[in-house]
């Protein structure tokens, strides 16, 4: 009896009036209808006022469109909303992904230092791609960023992961004072990196280590978003697992789940999705802990919903940043990383509040 309540619990069910299945459906519904809206205002914002219906006109109908029109739609602002997209589901997703492992909503790839790990290799890679790495650049070509960007961040994932996890327990206050320590190893690094950077570099690398969609072109997204697509795609076959981790290791192995193979590849999926997002945009920090913790209060903690909505709603949201980065200083453009900053480090707070039990909101 017991095995078949666990077993009921880890794929999701639980009992029948806490059973929250159809308005998960109905809110990844919803999310998905929202996003498109939110692409199709993304096209109008900014300080230009190239009109989103315009191309519609001109797709549909064949209807004139004028040359710069076209160059600001078709090159600088689907780029920039296709990368939205890929990278706030990723954000959100690895997020998610990573709550579930380590059993706790704190957290977050940007908080524990894996965004600060990817950071390092990308950057190695912008200062030394000509020289030190240039063999590797060779090989690899338009991949070689989010590569180097993916490698360090499985390096700083799982020494984040066995730090803080001894005999199939993983301590909370050492995982967040493990990515407080990762985080300022890569703070120091890229530091050192950008001090040695020549006077050309130095503006584009400070601007992106902000975090920004400014640069967004499609060989960058060729380059990296096939990467993110892949973590993408094997994030939901995470699912049933991550429900059965929640119960505890020895409750999900006997449930039949390959605990250790689950966390691995939990791990790997984390590390390139964070990796090609670092590469494409630069540090934007607070999406993987806004989004899933949000849809958890509506949705419940089931990750076969949890993760799909949390890929459309991390999207929405970075859309919706970027909009506000274009147009709340426009004509000049403020970096989405500060936007992101000021919108999660108060919600960050009200969770660990929350958490110990000094506000009830």
């Amino acid at each position: 009896m017991r095995t078949e309540f666990v077993r009921t619990i880890a794929d999701g069910a639980g009992p029948q009036h806490g059973d929250r299945s159809g308005m998960a459906r109905g809110v990844i519904a919803l999310l998905a209808v929202l996003l498109i809206a939110t692409a199709l205002f993304s096209l109008t914002a900014g300080a230009s006022d190239a009109s989103a219906w315009g191309l519609v006109k001109y797709w549909l109908f064949s209807t004139e469109l004028s040359q710069r029109d076209r160059l600001i739609v078709m090159d600088i602002r689907l780029p920039r909303i296709f990368m939205g997209v890929l990278i706030g589901s990723a954000l959100a997703v690895s997020g998610a992904v990573m709550q579930g492992l380590f059993r706790n909503p704190l957290a977050d790839p940007g908080l524990v230092g894996v965004s600060s790990g990817a950071s390092v290799g990308a950057l190695a890679t912008i200062i030394f791609g000509g020289t030190v790495l240039a063999p590797a650049a060779a090989v690899l070509g338009i991949y070689t960023l989010p590569v180097m960007a993916f490698l360090t961040s499985l390096v700083t994932t799982f020494l984040l992961y066995g730090i803080a996890t001894r005999r199939g327990q993983t301590s909370v206050a050492t995982m967040l004072l493990a990515g407080i320590a990762l985080a300022a190893l890569g703070v120091a690094l890229t530091g050192a990196l950008i001090y040695i950077a020549d006077d050309r570099q130095l503006r584009d690398l400070m601007f992106w280590q902000m975090g920004s969609l400014a640069g967004a072109t499609w060989t960058k997204i060729a380059a990296s978003g096939p990467i993110i697509l892949l973590s993408l795609i094997a994030a939901p076959f995470l699912g049933r697992g991550l429900n059965g981790l929640a119960l505890g290791e020895a409750s999900a192995h006997h449930l039949g789940i390959p605990v250790q193979r689950l966390k691995n590849v939990a791990i790997v999926t984390v590390a390139a999705a964070v990796g090609a997002s670092v590469a494409m945009s630069g540090g934007i920090g607070f999406v993987g802990i806004i989004v899933p913790h949000l849809l958890r209060l509506v949705i419940g903690p089931d990750h076969r919903y949890l993760l799909p909505a949390s890929a459309l709603l991390g999207s929405i949201l970075l859309l919706l940043a970027d909009a506000v980065s274009r147009t709340i200083v426009a004509p000049a453009e403020l970096p989405i990383g500060i936007v992101t900053a000021l919108a999660g480090a108060p919600f960050f707070l009200w969770i660990l509040l929350r958490r110990r039990g000094i506000v009830d909101l």
